[in-house]
């Protein structure tokens, strides 16, 4: 049985989610998520196959953070290889900045996150996702953060 992001290139869609005022929010990855247990990372997931780029975005953010985007800017893919329990995965990672409502946002999906929080880009939290700095220079490029 062939498996996404080992036997073949995977495709997610992902999100710097934040507020339009420079905070951006970050979910702690607990035991139930793919990976990375423990580190800060952005919003997404899997596109489901025969699934529009937009239509994924849109789900992914409803189904970790239970909101609607106000805004969403695409910046640019993201070519992921690197290694998951030893075997070398790759993941291509559809990446944009999307605002939300603070105020709408909550842990929809706690048996995957451990929590959620926002926060400034000169007071991150630790430890980071392995790809977080490149996700964030892409951001800070787009002049959204």
């Amino acid at each position: 049985m062939t498996k996404v992001g080992t036997d073949y290139t995977g495709i997610v869609v992902c999100a710097l989610v934040h507020d339009g005022k420079g905070n951006i929010l970050l979910l702690k990855r607990g035991n139930g998520a793919r990976d990375e247990h423990g580190a800060w990372d952005i919003c997404g997931g899997a596109l489901d196959f025969g699934e529009a780029i937009e239509d994924g975005l849109r789900r992914e953010i409803k189904e970790e953070l239970a909101t609607e985007p106000e805004q969403i800017k695409f910046m640019r893919p993201l070519s992921v290889v690197r290694k998951q329990n030893g075997a070398k995965t790759h993941w291509l990672a559809l990446c944009h900045a999307v605002r939300v409502k603070p105020s709408t946002v909550t842990l929809a999906e706690p048996h995957k996150f451990d929590e959620l929080g926002w926060f400034s880009t000169g007071s991150l939290p630790n430890p980071l996702h392995s790809q977080f700095h490149k996700i964030l220079a892409m951001a800070k490029q787009a002049k959204i953060v």
